[in-house]
């Protein structure tokens, strides 16, 4: 099968009129089009997106310890949605909880789409807690340092979001040395304890704007600092949690254009059911929102996809915007951008029509 693409992302560039041929679910060969037919008409071709941030899909929360299966089941939904690769995320909980996410991630070393774990919290500041539950917070201790020891020793990729002006500085020391990407969030953090947390080895930030103090003119805070800083920063873009205009100028308050990344922060009504239950409580999507009975929004309800359309709705344009879904949050993990050659799997490429929607 031969494809023409309007546009094609491939090794981190944007090209204009492209064919690629698929046989036997491979891509066999990738260039400029030069005329002669094709059997299929798309307007993007791209890798499938990556996404460090999902809470759940499918019908199911990583903390609800359904174990691999769960982890797998989660990692479908979202792929049949258009992301390829995600880091399951394992919000707040009891100690034995995240240990049997640990245990789940490592028992899927290895398999396709699953790229290891994000542990977001429980070592957060419990003012800026969001829906995660107060009964579980808790200071980082040895037990989540020696957790992301032996993810990467499994070979999985591994990220802790804690408040890092809450952690103790030696404990912080060792959670960085292990290799884990730590990033700061859910965090009361004002300028001064942010930058000294990046200089302590604190290189991105978790959904920036929620789930932290935000900055008036004389008190920057976390928010300032990160914007204001060359570490990566994960942001929803539902329109929800971040208006399309704020987005718009962090982006532009940015230092350059490859440090601000996408998360779906989805949960497990994306690819499942409208609702789901979460510390014993029923979560429900409506209108595109998910609030807890507190009214704090308890993550978010869109996929990656979704997300790369929005940002083209917002303004942004398309080769600064397909990046945030798919290089920029490998390159937070250490990961080098992907590249549509010989050899690639079909499974592995996203055909986008003109409203961004997967090509019919």
């Amino acid at each position: 099968m031969r494809i023409g693409a309007r546009y094609l992302w491939s090794d981190g560039r944007l090209c204009e009129q492209a064919v690629l041929k698929i046989e036997d679910g491979k891509v066999v060969s990738c260039g400029p089009r030069n005329g002669g037919p094709v059997d299929r008409e798309v307007h993007l071709a791209m890798p499938a997106c990556t996404d460090l941030q999902v809470n759940g899909g499918g019908g199911v929360m990583v903390n609800d310890a359904k174990g691999a299966d769960g982890l797998r089941t989660i990692a479908a939904a979202h792929r049949a949605l258009g992301t390829g690769w995600i880091m399951p995320t394992v919000i707040t909980d009891a100690p034995e909880v995240l240990a049997d996410a640990v245990e789940a991630a490592i028992e899927t070393a290895g398999e396709p789409g699953l790229l290891g774990l994000h542990i977001e919290g429980p070592h957060l500041a419990e003012r800026r807690r969001g829906t995660h539950a107060t009964r579980y917070i808790r200071p980082l201790d040895r037990a989540t340092v020696d957790h992301a020891r032996a993810l990467k020793a499994a070979g999985l990729q591994v990220i802790v979001t804690l408040a890092p002006e809450l952690a103790d500085p030696a404990l912080l020391a060792e959670l960085v040395d292990t290799g884990a990407v730590v990033s700061a969030g859910h965090s009361g953090a004002d300028l001064p304890q942010a930058r000294a947390a990046f200089d302590a080895g604190v290189t991105c930030v978790t959904h920036l704007f929620n789930a932290m103090d935000q900055m008036s003119s004389r008190a920057p805070g976390l928010l300032g600092a990160a914007i204001d800083s060359e570490v990566y920063c994960g942001i929803i873009a539902d329109g929800l949690h971040v208006t399309p205009e704020m987005l718009r100028i962090a982006l532009r308050g940015r230092p350059s254009t490859g440090l601000t990344f996408v998360v779906s922060d989805a949960m497990a009504t994306v690819g499942g059911p409208d609702s789901f239950w979460l510390y014993g409580n029923e979560i429900r999507a409506v209108d595109g929102h998910l609030i807890n009975a507190e009214g704090a929004f308890a993550g978010a309800h869109i996929d990656m996809v979704t997300s790369l359309a929005n940002l083209l709705t917002f303004g942004i344009p398309l080769a600064q915007a397909i990046p945030m879904v798919t290089d920029i949050p490998r390159k937070v993990l250490g990961l080098p951008p992907q590249s549509i050659c010989d050899g690639w799997s079909a499974d592995d490429l996203l055909l986008l029509d003109a409203e961004m929607k997967p090509a019919a």
